[in-house]
């Protein structure tokens, strides 16, 4: 996607200028735009999470959500899938924040979705793969679903290499031509397990071939601890967020198959989009 996207040099370069608020979001998340010429009338858009509109989380009492979104970023450059949009850590009009550039979903797609009612029984629709069965308000069948497809199959195993406790929905984006990218990815990293993610569908499965030479990269990059990686990961993670991903990336690869749902944890976010 290095068409669409000068690295993160422009995101570096200009001013933000923030030109509104995202609805509904947790934390502040603003829109706006990169301006590298002020004599520009409009720049690169972008998304700007500021640090000091973070609200704090019990579990992840070190380090920052924008710091997170940031690693997850190095992480999916360093597997060279591109499933977090080029994103950094600089300073903004509400001070030091996660600035990344905006993604403008297809809205005729849709990797993730809900089967209702009658369609739900009949089971799960061509070139998808059931995630799981519930009921709606009105006691109607209803099943969740993703796309089988090599983009999603790869954020997923990138969710579980990064050990994101909050792939909805809506954190997929889906792009014109085909491509999915994976936002929001502040509550990452953690060195307990708390993958909940709406793509479980390759669950057990074995690992693609096609994936392996990535895993392979990134686990040797990990695990050579003067290696460029855990230099640039060590300015938003912990020590030993850093070892649990080096783990992870180990386990992922010795194992060769997609884990399980976990136990004690819940496994879907909520709510799911």
């Amino acid at each position: 996607m290095a068409d669409v996207f000068a690295g993160t040099t422009a995101l570096l370069a200009g001013t933000v200028r923030i030109e509104g608020r995202i609805m509904p979001a947790s934390n502040a998340t603003f829109f706006g735009s990169v301006m590298v010429r002020e004599s520009e009338a409009s720049g690169l858009r972008c998304v700007y999470k500021p640090v000091a509109g973070e609200r704090p989380l019990w579990d992840f009492p070190d380090g920052s959500l924008a710091g997170r979104e940031v690693a997850a970023y190095l992480v999916s450059e360093a597997l060279g899938w591109d499933v977090v949009p080029p994103t950094v850590l600089r300073d903004g009009p509400a001070g030091m924040g996660m600035v990344q550039a905006w993604c403008e979903p297809d809205p005729e797609q849709d990797p993730v979705d809900l089967v209702l009612g009658a369609d739900a029984a009949e089971g799960t629709p061509r070139g998808y793969l059931h995630v799981l069965d519930a009921f709606d308000e009105a006691d109607r069948p209803v099943s969740l679903v993703h796309e089988d497809s090599a983009p999603l199959r790869r954020m997923a195993v990138f969710d579980v290499l990064v050990n994101n406790a909050d792939r909805k929905g809506g954190h997929v984006l889906p792009m014109v031509g085909g491509h999915r990218y994976g936002v929001d990815h502040g509550v990452c990293f953690h060195v307990e397990n708390k993958l909940r993610t709406v793509l479980w569908g390759w669950a057990a499965q074995p690992l693609d071939p096609s994936d392996l030479p990535a895993l392979e990269q990134l686990a040797e990059g990990l695990a050579t601890a003067t290696s460029p990686m855990r230099a640039a990961l060590a300015d938003h993670l912990a020590a030993d967020e850093i070892r649990a991903l080096t783990s992870r990336a180990a386990g992922l690869l010795g194992r060769r198959r997609m884990p399980l749902p976990g136990r004690g944890w819940p496994s879907i976010p909520w709510p799911a989009f």
